[in-house]
């Protein structure tokens, strides 16, 4: 029978004709993207490949080997280059005396099991020449951002400085690069856990001994700062405040505000709140991290912004609470810590989102002195 339409029946082979044709064009376009992401898969074994290399060569011989020297941020410090570091002797059977560790803030404590000696760059560099040259580093060789991909500049001049103090020209360099090199498939989700595991030992850190402050017997240490994680917006800013305020109510409260600022974590303040005190005024520079990780460690617990030192509160055996407005990059780095936290025994680590707090009105300062 023929068809009472002709167009009709024309456009209707076309388009079984076109089915056909997309039908036998799948297989074709699944090939193309298996073998794109072969190439990419390829590709990244290279590079994990040749950066093995750069930590083979960095053990060989018996030259003393520097760690560092550390610039980035002090999450990272804390959550993946001292476990990185310990693989690396692990593996390499590098004895603690060989390594010498260089970071700032007087952090020597963290480094206690993994380096004999401990050089901080505030020795040869104030804070403010610190953050200069660091903002030019971030600026020329990282597009901005905290990472330390390879060593620039600023890395050869700390080395040079270190090489005169100690009177030694022959060094290996065990440089933080390596890390950022050989996990950045990892955080940009191309790569599996189990490759980081397999290059990470975790373990507690020994905290360093009570500083000589007017501490209360009795404490929750606390330290907020703006960043992703903590945008400084104006309602965070009173969500924070009358947390601090309700926290106050049942123990005193110190406030690890350091008063000085090397990157764009600027402290949030809470003056005027009863029972908090601030250490703001008592944190010396060259000393600054080591002045707060005391405090954290000798605190009944840890209460912040999840980042920077709320990765370290845990290994120093102390409860934490790590508060997040935007989680959008800390999904990552949350598996890895609570990963951590089970293998070195860690403290309790929980997390707080300041959003359902806020939605649900549990943090209005009516009635939390948070004004």
């Amino acid at each position: 029978m023929s068809p009472r339409n002709p167009a009709l029946a024309v456009r209707n082979l076309g388009r079984k004709a076109a089915r056909r044709a997309w039908g036998l064009r799948r297989p074709a376009v699944r090939a193309i993207g298996r073998a794109v992401r072969l190439r990419e898969q390829l590709g990244f074994r290279s590079d994990e490949f040749h950066v093995e290399r750069e930590i083979a060569a960095a053990a060989r011989g018996d030259a003393l080997i520097v760690a560092g020297p550390w610039l980035a941020e002090v999450g990272y410090e804390a959550l993946y280059w001292l476990p990185f570091l310990r693989w690396f002797e692990d593996v390499y059977r590098i004895p603690p005396q060989r390594v010498i560790a260089i970071s700032r803030g007087g952090v020597g404590a963290w480094y206690a099991d993994v380096a004999t000696r401990y050089i901080d760059i505030f020795e040869f560099f104030t804070p403010e020449q610190f953050a200069s040259r660091n903002e030019a580093r971030r600026t020329a060789q990282e597009g901005g951002g905290q990472k330390q991909s390879a060593p620039g500049a600023f890395d050869d001049e700390i080395l040079g400085r270190l090489r005169e103090r100690i009177g030694v020209d022959r060094l290996n360099l065990f440089h933080p690069g390596l890390m950022f090199r050989l996990f950045k498939q990892f955080w940009l989700g191309n790569q599996s856990q189990d490759f980081l595991w397999q290059h990470m030992r975790f373990a507690a850190i020994r905290p360093p001994a009570r500083p000589a402050l007017p501490l209360p017997a009795d404490y929750i240490a606390v330290k907020f700062y703006a960043g992703m994680a903590m945008p400084p917006t104006e309602a965070n800013r009173r969500a924070v405040r009358a947390l601090v305020a309700r926290l106050a109510r049942r123990h005193p409260v110190v406030v690890l505000d350091s008063g000085m600022q090397v990157d764009e974590h600027e402290d949030y303040r809470f003056e005027g709140l009863p029972n908090v005190v601030s250490l703001r005024d008592q944190l010396p520079p060259g000393t600054n991290l080591q002045v707060q990780t005391a405090v954290i460690a000798g605190a009944r617990q840890f209460v912040g912004t999840c980042g920077s030192v709320a990765w370290l509160a845990p290994l120093l055996g102390v409860p934490t609470l790590a508060v997040f407005a935007d989680d959008q990059l800390l999904g990552t780095h949350l598996s890895v810590a609570r990963h951590a936290y089970r293998e070195a025994e860690a403290a309790r680590f929980t997390t707080f989102d300041l959003r359902s707090a806020q939605a649900l009105h549990l943090l209005d300062s009516a009635g939390d002195g948070a004004g």
